[in-house]
């Protein structure tokens, strides 16, 4: 039997909720996860060690997981090969600098989700993480491309990004991505793409509950949650989110206001996958509630046999 079938096989076991008795510290087959963290100082109101280390501990204690915790103020802003050398999934939070994490630094990490050796969490305000914008690009192009390459077509495809990130759409904005086609005479077709702004009209960060519903129950990430749960306080974010049409929505979030939002997203990347989680405000601690860690526990081991 081969390393690879081997680590498969682990994978799959721990995944399913079978027992291992090995050391995740020793086991080279454990499961590498890095928690991003942008430890912002505001996470203290919830936090008493940052949000990203909350998280972290919690999954240190589960089987067949070899967890690290690092920040922005790490080396190479927490994306140095020293730490991401092995990463099989990466939990990423972040929010007031977003832009401090370049394109340029996460295009290694959208190359490895594409070959099928990382997958990539994204958690509430990270819908704005460069990592996550960049997959979204990334996941518009070649959707564009699947959608309009045709054989014996001239076909000229030009991507525009928006004019400002970190830009909130308005509400009856047109939803992006989405893309204008020219057709002219002499059979040459022209294709403008507008890539998503990957946000939403909407947000309210008043503390007030909400409603998690699973969507699919037998989907491995929700393994074990109720079939419905409440946040005790949360921020709001309002639909339409400006992202390519995910592959599965696995969780709707509702608040007693009306408001709703697709809380549970994933999309195929290549060979990995990208699962985008909407719950997690810094001044809230959602990640201290079951549910939210048992979901997060299950996305690390369902993901991590996603990029193998």
């Amino acid at each position: 039997m081969t390393t690879n079938q081997t680590r498969r096989e682990f994978l799959a076991a721990t995944a399913a909720g079978a027992v291992v008795t090995t050391s995740a510290a020793a086991d080279p087959k454990s499961i590498n996860v890095v928690i991003w963290d942008e430890r912002q100082p505001e996470q203290k109101q919830a936090y008493d060690n940052f949000l990203g280390n909350q998280i972290a501990d919690h999954l240190k204690g589960k089987t067949g997981l070899s967890v690290k915790s690092v920040s922005i103020e790490d080396d190479e802003k927490g994306l140095s090969p020293g730490i991401m050398r092995g990463c099989d999934v990466l939990v990423w939070w972040g929010h007031k600098r977003q832009a401090e994490i370049t394109p340029k630094m996460a295009a290694p990490l959208i190359e490895r989700i594409k070959e099928g050796t990382l997958s990539l969490i994204s958690l509430h305000s990270a819908h704005w993480a460069t990592p996550f914008v960049e997959a979204m690009y990334e996941r518009t192009r070649l959707d564009t491309e699947k959608a309009l390459r045709r054989d014996g077509t001239k076909l000229e495809i030009s991507f525009v990004e928006p004019s400002k990130r970190y830009t909130l759409p308005k509400t009856g904005d047109r939803i992006t991505p989405y893309m204008d086609i020219r057709k002219f005479p002499d059979g040459t077709e022209k294709a403008t793409v507008y890539l998503p702004i990957c946000c939403f009209p909407a947000y309210r960060a008043d503390g007030k509950p909400s409603q998690i519903r699973v969507l699919k129950p037998d989907h491995p990430i929700c393994k074990g949650l109720p079939e419905k749960f409440e946040l005790p306080q949360t921020e709001m974010y309002a639909e339409p989110f400006h992202v390519p049409d995910p592959d599965e929505v696995i969780l709707e979030e509702r608040w007693a206001t009306g408001e709703w939002f697709r809380s549970g997203m994933i999309w195929k990347l290549g060979k990995g996958c990208v699962f985008y989680f909407r719950p997690g405000h810094e001044t809230y601690a959602v990640f201290k509630e079951k549910p939210v860690l048992q979901l997060l526990e299950n996305a690390v081991r369902w993901l991590a046999m996603k990029s193998e």
